[in-house]
């Protein structure tokens, strides 16, 4: 089943290819409605996450791609898991539910080895090292910026790479500019977004207010979610600007029923942030930027009995888990511009708090569980960087090294080199090379969970990469990006069952052996020929030795369709098939390409008010996609909205 669909996605790819190269008879009765492509690398298209200070693309040698506001909005996407779930080289685990929870796999890598970022904050959670994006509202996010690959020489721990937000900017003009939109689908399945941003004096702001909720598209699993989030921006001078954001979330979400473990389980998770930010131009050479921030996320999992008989009687607590979590820190840096040189000197530093409370049900207690354990590890890290983007002629060389030093594994230094090169206004070449790690979550080394003992001996699991890419627009009307990657990991955390010892020899992780992953990347565009154009991906990653899930590669593939006058009318068929090669205990589902069709209709586009409606059908077609056989997902649903921008 595997080797035919990896052999047909690969199929696929090239018949969309050779589709665009040979068919000079299409592109001739076209060619005056062709638009001629440009490299996604455009000069002006500037991005801050390869060394915190923006740079163009055609300068960046790592493996990066950037999502913007309109592909978002293109996609009516309701979490930023939607989003990521069309980028070539990302793996999302999730259900497909509204709002639903996620994993995120880059090129394979394990889910607390990607760091997600927003306004500078570090959205991971310190117990478990992973992210939950469903706190945070798409509607505010200007573009993601997502390098795979390890970043740990300019964003410390983020073996497997970032995937960095950002958030929509104050406004300039006084005039004040926004968006009222409304969407309501199957099962009740609602999202309201309120958007403004306008000048109060010469003070900017943005405001932003959004409401999420469904019954859930499959039993179960209900959803509800109200976002807050504003910006102000304060000129003091022409040349110095202070900064201030906060936002806050509330997702309250039913998980759904895993009849395999009798248990259902509910999540509550709150978050508040605020940042304060400091950006001044000291003359032509040297800039300054400073800022700090304090982060609060608590997160509640309750999990109860179906009544099976496994996990005791129907509606008893199995086992409720919490984890209030608390981070201050801030950040400096420095950058000079001279020359060919375009250097960055920077500090990073953070205070993290974690408040980790475990009750157990009658069930578990008889197993030899506390009724209640609370455990309050924390973490202090702090680091300096340096990078410095040398452009000389055709060649961009970015040197860069960080040192990082924490208060659970200790220190660690990462260099990392990358190299860019034009062949020519059309094409580019990239190779890079990097040390990576990430450092252990506050449960694994200090906290432990239901059946896991902490082990405060643990290291950093540590990585070398290196990648090589190039990007074309040479074949006429065809954008091409491929990229290959080698990552040999070190230090790899396993869990070793049973080996925490007496009393109760609960699991524990433990610092064990290599990991090899080698991969392939392709990524294809054309340009709009009668108004419409193709999109397509496909990512293959090889795992050696095979990992705790028994996965020893995966691949996934993307095919989009897109129709746009330009003027008032957008269609967008999208299609994402992935393979996860899952062990048959997780009773998996990788059959079908899962298909979804947006509309979007312009009314009076000219006005002072204008009027979009648009509709979406999600998986068209019925397919079946999902990783474990308790969390599978809806089937085909249908939402519409309207949307008012002035």
């Amino acid at each position: 089943m595997n080797r035919y669909f990896i052999k047909n996605g690969i199929y696929i790819f090239f018949f969309f290819l050779a589709s665009v190269c040979f068919c000079p008879s299409v592109i001739a009765q076209a060619e005056e409605e062709i638009q001629i492509l440009r490299l996604f690398y455009k000069e002006k298209d500037l991005v801050v996450s390869p060394t915190r200070y923006p740079k163009p693309i055609s300068q960046v040698a790592k493996n990066i791609t950037v999502i913007t506001a309109k592909d978002i909005e293109n996609m009516n996407a309701h979490t930023v898991a939607d989003v990521l779930n069309r980028v070539s080289g990302i793996l999302v685990n999730f259900n497909r539910d509204f709002g639903a929870t996620s994993l995120i796999y880059v090129q394979s890598c394990k889910i607390k080895q990607v760091i997600v970022l927003l306004d500078g904050i570090t959205w991971n959670y310190l117990n478990s090292g992973s992210a939950e994006t469903n706190s945070i509202p798409v509607g505010i996010i200007e573009r993601i910026e997502i390098i795979k690959g390890p970043v740990s020489s300019v964003w410390g721990s983020s073996l497997g790479g970032i995937i960095n937000i950002i958030t929509k900017s104050a406004g300039n003009e006084e005039k004040p500019a926004g968006s009222i939109s409304a969407s309501y689908g199957k099962s009740d399945s609602q999202d309201y977004r309120v958007q403004v941003a306008s000048k109060a004096g010469s003070v900017g702001y943005y405001l932003f207010a959004g409401h999420q909720e469904s019954d859930g598209l499959r039993d179960s699993r209900n959803f509800d979610n109200t976002s807050l989030y504003s910006k102000i921006k304060i000129p003091v001078s022409k040349d110095v600007n202070i900064n201030f954001t906060a936002g806050y979330s509330e997702p309250q979400i039913e998980l759904g029923d895993f009849p395999s473990g009798d248990i259902t389980q509910t999540g509550d998770t709150r978050t508040f942030f605020g940042t304060a930010s400091l950006d001044a131009s000291l003359n032509k050479d040297f800039s300054l930027n400073f800022s700090v921030y304090h982060f609060k996320q608590k997160s509640v999992i309750t999990s109860d009995s179906l009544g099976l008989g496994s996990a005791g009687s129907a509606g008893e607590l199995y086992l409720d888990t919490s984890y209030d979590e608390e981070t201050t820190g801030g950040s400096g840096k420095l950058v000079w511009r001279y020359g060919v040189h375009n250097a960055v000197l920077g500090v990073d530093f953070s205070s993290g708090k974690l408040d980790q409370t475990i009750n157990a049900g009658s069930v578990l207690q008889l197993d030899g569980m506390p009724a209640s354990s609370s455990t309050q590890p924390d973490i202090d890290e702090r680091a300096i960087y340096i990078n410095d983007t040398i452009v000389i002629d055709r060649w961009a060389i970015t040197p860069s090294v960080r040192y990082d030093h924490n208060s659970i594994t200790g220190s660690f230094i990462s260099p990392s080199l990358g190299v860019t090169y034009k062949l020519g206004e059309d094409s580019i070449l990239r190779a890079s090379v990097a040390r990576g790690f990430t450092i252990t979550p506050l449960s694994w080394t200090s906290g432990g969970a239901l059946y896991l003992d902490p082990n405060p001996s643990l290291d950093p699991e540590e990585v070398w990469s290196y990648q090589a890419g190039a990007e074309t627009s040479a074949i006429n009307y065809l954008w091409l990006k491929a990229t290959v990657f080698h990552h040999e990991l070190e230090n790899a955390l396993v869990l070793d069952y049973y080996g925490g010892g007496p009393p109760a020899y609960n699991d524990i992780f433990i610092n064990k052996g290599k990991v090899r992953r080698n991969g392939l990347e392709i990524e294809a565009e054309t340009a709009p020929i009668y108004n419409m154009s193709m999109s397509a991906g496909f990512a293959y990653v090889d795992i050696d030795p095979t990992d705790e899930r028994g996965v020893s590669y995966n691949y996934a593939c993307n095919i989009g369709i897109r129709y746009d006058d330009k003027k008032s009318f957008m269609a967008e068929l999208f299609g994402h098939y992935v393979w996860w090669d899952l062990d048959e205990s997780y009773m998996a589902k990788c059959d079908d390409f899962i298909w979804d069709l947006n509309l979007n209709k312009k009314i009076w586009p000219k006005k002072k008010v204008a009027t979009e409606l648009f509709l979406t059908a999600h998986n068209i077609f019925n397919g079946s996609q999902y990783a474990y056989g308790d969390s599978k997902n809806p089937g085909t649903w249908i939402e519409a909205g309207i949307r008012f921008k002035f």
